[in-house]
């Protein structure tokens, strides 16, 4: 294992993470069915209950970052999700099903501001945005990977399946845990010990470009929710579609940034990451543009190949802006309260995200073309208004090589210095 580089465990780490999702996320409503015997829907009812809830975690991780580290909580998000997991096949009952996934949600909900946190405490500069681009093409990756490996075991036609999915993402749960405790911590720098941070979320609030960073992704993330909730609707009944086109282009976006997250970010280091992240919702915004267009074509093969460069342009998006925009943020979050502002940045992921489902199928119901539009105006107004506030950003989060490069850790620091 201390063979291993510090960015080689970190995406290993990230890659069993992603492979134990993948075997599970596609079966999370079926599992529960076939163990508990509920009605689809009142699983699914559960399920967004108990997300909704978790966010009642998210400041608390923040405060737990701050005070004891990022990989403290990363690791203890991992362990707090795999013995969710392995309690799922005792679920046998809507109240239990219920106590088991809230275990689960509290979990997911301290990943993305303790891995980010992570990400920023062991590189810097350029090797960051390069760090989180290999991150997306390697998670997603793992995503596929685990969802064969499902479809595999399935394909046996045993019931046992089931539950040998969901202890096998358990015990990738903590063999990523695992990795990502054995990356040593950079030395703390010399010199006194950091003051304490009192009222945390008082700085968060007072930090008026941070917060506007934060509300202007908030248009972008529902235009990121569209593939997984408004695109096969749209598909299949307003342009009537075929089912299996909706799989296919899901595939198509997925491999994409698979292979070209990577090159596409190395590309963008050189380059504003304000200018790069408002680019990517630019694309988007002519993404969306395009399917709107496509409503008001009937010729089916127009339609086949529109559909297809629509989602290759929302594929561009996300290349441009998703790596890019999570570096800015990790970069523009002082370092002495990152884990609560990136708390605070998480949700403007985690409520859009939660209320996509209804939001977006409302809006498609109301006007297929008019969601569109709104989503296109969403996200063009949010690009032009990060260009307007670049120049309110720490020079350091706006350009990478305005960092410094860390030098590489070899072996474990000492105790990190509690935080709060």
């Amino acid at each position: 294992m201390k063979r291993l580089s510090v960015q080689a465990r970190y995406m290993l780490g990230m890659v069993v993470d992603a492979t134990g999702s993948g075997m599970y996320l596609p079966l999370s409503l079926l599992y529960f069915h076939h163990i508990t015997g509920l009605p689809v829907t009142q699983v699914g009812a559960i399920m967004t209950t108990a997300a909704l809830l978790g966010l009642a975690g998210n400041p608390v991780t923040g405060v737990l970052i701050d005070r004891y580290g990022a990989r403290t909580v990363v690791v203890g998000g991992y362990v707090l999700r795999a013995a969710g997991f392995a309690a799922y096949p005792l679920a046998d009952s809507a109240v239990a099903m219920f106590a088991v996934v809230a275990v689960v949600a509290f979990g997911d909900v301290s990943f993305s501001p303790s891995i980010q946190s992570f990400v920023a405490e062991i590189v810097r500069g350029s090797a960051r945005d390069k760090l989180l681009a290999a991150q997306r093409s390697l998670r997603n990756a793992g995503l596929g990977a685990g969802g064969l490996i499902a479809g595999a075991a399935l394909a046996l036609g045993d019931g046992t399946a089931f539950q040998v999915i969901v202890v096998g993402t358990a015990v990738a749960y903590l063999a990523a845990a695992a990795l990502i405790r054995s990356i040593p911590l950079p030395p703390e720098p010399e010199g006194p010990p950091p003051a304490r941070t009192k009222r945390g979320y008082r700085l968060v609030a007072r930090n008026r470009p941070f917060l506007a960073l934060t509300l202007l992704n908030v248009p972008t993330a529902f235009g990121y929710m569209v593939l997984s909730v408004s695109l096969p609707v749209y598909i299949t009944q307003e342009l009537d579609a075929s089912d299996s086109l909706v799989g296919v282009l899901y595939a198509t976006n997925t491999v994409g940034i698979a292979l070209l997250q990577i090159p596409v970010t190395r590309l963008l280091t050189r380059y504003r990451r304000t200018r790069a992240a408002a680019l990517g919702g630019g694309v988007f915004c002519v993404a969306f543009l395009s399917f709107a267009a496509l409503g008001l074509i009937s010729a089916r093969t127009p339609v086949l190949i529109g559909v297809f460069a629509a989602t290759l342009l929302f594929t561009l998006g996300e290349l441009l802006h998703g790596a890019t925009a999570s570096a800015l943020v990790a970069s523009t979050a002082p370092e002495a309260t990152r884990g609560r502002h990136l708390a605070v940045y998480q949700l403007s992921w985690a409520i859009p995200t939660a209320l996509a489902p209804a939001v977006l199928t409302g809006l498609l119901q109301l006007s297929p073309t008019g969601m569109w539009l709104l989503l296109a105006a969403g996200v063009a107004g949010s690009a032009l208004a990060l260009v307007r506030l670049e120049p309110k950003l720490p020079a350091q989060a706006v350009r990478a090589e305005a960092a410094a490069e860390p030098t590489v850790v070899k072996e474990e620091a000492g105790p990190r210095a509690p935080q709060s």
